[in-house]
């Protein structure tokens, strides 16, 4: 990141220095009582002027419009944008008028954090606004923020570039306002799902995120260490296998809102660090588990659109319950023509192979069996879809189906061809439990590093005995995506994981002495963007040359200018 101000920054810093040099507190600490939002005076000062007569907003400068003794500008604050208006003589009723002439006109910039005071009337041009009688400086902004232009309902220069918004998510949100519904959005949905689940009579709880077995998934850990224990741990990947101890505990139904970490590859619709439900309620399976699924989200739709209908990319789907309910066996047979019931791990191998699916030999049955589904099945469910009974290889935690030992009384849920829920008839049989994890741990010894590991403890709360239990997990992020016509997952996270930023190196003064530069003239250069020898040599003499004389001029320089000529020198 530069350490060089561009002129703008430089401005606002000698702003800043005047504003304080007229003993005006740039960032006063003073609580700002507001009674009054941008949405709130727009929507209904029309209908009840009287209650507008004293009121007191707080927001940011967007635009101003400066004139002679009267000005307008655009304050923005977490409802919307209003317009005030500044008369010189109302906000300085005295002799002095430095707050307007100096303070307003010429210290205050586009981003500045202000508080106003006054009553709520209309302009002549029919527009509401704010007559300030009051101002107040409450933040002193350093960095010019990007200028959004409209016109004739277009707009220009706008803040679109996905790598800058969601690493400076901020400033995203001031200047795309309308961006802040999707997390606004994101919020309705996790209370309308506490909200169900609350009425239902089920528990909100918490389990460590720190663990010493990373359980209930297949899935590659976060490694780190202890020091005072001095013992590895593993950042969660899954919260299940804690829900499962408390349900052996006594408690008949528990959820959590899970913050999980995986350490796999990043793309549209993974993170490293995502947010999942999961619910587990005694004495239910897995059939209950799917109408409580649709019903709640059903619920959640409405909560957060006001329908359950919904628009993602060119889909529209709808999570009005039911759901179609189909089995992983007549997915892939329905797509492939391939039956995977009663087959051998090497059968399924060639077959995956005769259908282009990149497989090896670390992978079993299990893993086979969820490439194909994957590659061949799962991108045709738009509308929502339960797909269940999956065969016993790709369940480790799940109970055997009860009319066929071979499956598991599993299901997932598919929105447009992608997962979002995941449920079981939860597996309860100690020894059946042992034997699982048993398979996992060959699958880790082949080859495979996201086998789950034997969780000892879990196996030992399973012989204290865990009632029939039905267990459903929700990735929350994926969700919301639906929900909100949004593609990528870093658009639904506030701060979504990115690459290190590339910070642009900075060459030395004597770096550019070396090359014939004066070392007067270094921080010019350096102002001009021309931070490194690379930029200096690829830009053209005769622009440097032009640009160092407007800014010896426009900085008022005391330094002798050079001569055409020699900076060409710095160019060979």
């Amino acid at each position: 990141m530069s350490t060089v101000l561009s002129e703008q920054e430089q401005q606002r810093r000698l702003n800043l220095q005047a504003i304080l040099d007229l003993g005006i507190n740039p960032y006063p600490a003073d609580e700002f009582e507001v009674n009054a939002s941008a949405a709130d005076i727009l929507e209904n000062y029309d209908r009840d002027k009287l209650n507008y007569k004293s009121i007191r907003l707080a927001g940011r400068i967007m635009s101003r419009r400066v004139m002679g003794s009267a000005s307008f500008m655009e304050l923005q604050d977490a409802t919307g944008r209003v317009q005030a208006y500044v008369k010189r003589d109302d906000l300085c009723p005295g002799e002095d008028k430095t707050l307007y002439n100096t303070v307003f006109k010429k210290l205050l910039d586009i981003g500045d954090i202000v508080g106003v005071e006054g009553y709520v009337f209309t302009t002549q041009t029919g527009e509401i606004s704010i007559h300030v009688e009051k101002l107040t400086i409450l933040t002193k902004s350093l960095r010019p923020l990007p200028i959004v232009k409209e016109a004739e309902g277009k707009t220009f220069d706008a803040f679109t570039d996905p790598e800058q918004r969601y690493r400076m998510r901020y400033v995203d949100l001031i200047v795309n306002p309308q961006n802040r519904d999707v997390f606004i959005k994101r919020t309705k949905l996790f209370t309308a799902m506490r909200d169900f689940f609350n009425n239902a009579g089920y528990m909100e709880v918490e389990t460590p995120i720190l663990q010493s077995i990373p359980g209930g998934a297949t899935a590659r850990p976060f490694t780190t260490h202890h020091n005072a224990l001095n013992i590895p741990l593993y950042m969660r990947i899954a919260n299940e296998l804690y829900l499962k101890r408390l349900i052996v505990g006594g408690f008949e139904g528990v959820y959590e809102f899970s913050k999980n970490f995986r350490n796999e590859g990043m793309d549209r619709t993974h993170n490293p660090e995502f947010t999942v439900m999961e619910i587990y309620v005694a004495y239910k399976d897995y059939n209950w588990m799917m109408s409580f699924t649709e019903r709640m989200l059903e619920h959640c739709a409405l909560a957060v659109n006001g329908s359950t209908a919904a628009t993602f990319g060119e889909h529209h789907i709808d999570f009005k319950a039911p759901y179609k309910r189909v089995t992983m066996a007549q997915s892939i047979m329905d797509f492939t023509g391939f039956d995977i019931i009663g087959k051998t791990e090497d059968e399924i191998r060639a077959a995956a192979k005769g259908m282009g699916i990149e497989v090896n030999e670390t992978m079993g049955k299990g893993k086979l069996i969820d490439e194909i589904f994957g590659e061949k099945c799962e991108g045709n469910y738009i509308q929502p879809t339960f797909i269940t009974d999956y065969p016993i290889e790709m369940s480790p935690l799940t109970k055997k189906h009860r009319d066929n030992p071979e499956l598991t009384e599993r299901f997932e849920l598919m929105v447009c061809g992608k997962e979002i829920a995941n449920a079981y008839s939860e597996l309860n049989d100690p020894i059946d439990q042992r034997e699982r994890f048993e398979d996992q741990l060959r699958l880790s010894e082949k080859g495979d590093d996201e086998a789950m590991f034997i969780d000892q403890d879990f196996l030992r709360a399973l012989e204290y005995g865990m009632p029939p239990t039905s267990g459903l997990g929700i990735g929350m992020d994926r969700l919301i995506m639906f929900l909100t016509n949004n593609a990528s997952i870093q658009e639904v996270l506030f701060f979504p994981q990115m690459r290190p930023e590339k910070v642009a190196k900075m060459a030395s003064v004597e770096d550019f002495v070396a090359e014939g530069v004066p070392a007067e003239w270094v921080p010019v250069l350096q102002k001009m963007g021309l931070t490194t020898i690379e930029l200096l040599k690829e830009a053209n003499p005769n622009k440097v040359f032009n640009d160092l004389g407007g800014l010896r001029k426009k900085m008022k320089l005391d330094i002798a200018m050079p001569s055409k000529d020699d900076v060409s020198t710095w160019f060979d």
